[in-house]
């Protein structure tokens, strides 16, 4: 029990909870700052994951030939 009382009070002492704000701070600006550069490029972005994803969902249904082999039930 002694040991658990101990672990609480390491997290709750000052100098962590500045660390915490402090990082908590820094983290949400330089998110931000990441996002603003990044809103430039989304658009190109999108438009590169067209390509790709047409390269590699293609191939859940075969491709672009549609080659049947008569054993398709919907034909019959």
């Amino acid at each position: 029990m002694n040991h658990q009382s101990s672990q609480d009070s390491w997290w709750r002492s000052p100098a962590k909870i500045a660390l915490y704000v402090f990082l908590a701070i820094a983290a949400f600006f330089l998110i931000t700052e990441h996002l603003a550069h990044l809103a430039g490029i989304l658009p190109y972005l999108l438009l590169l994951a067209c390509p790709f994803m047409h390269l590699f969902m293609h191939g859940g249904h075969g491709g672009h030939g549609g080659h049947s082999d008569g054993n398709d039930r919907s034909s019959r």
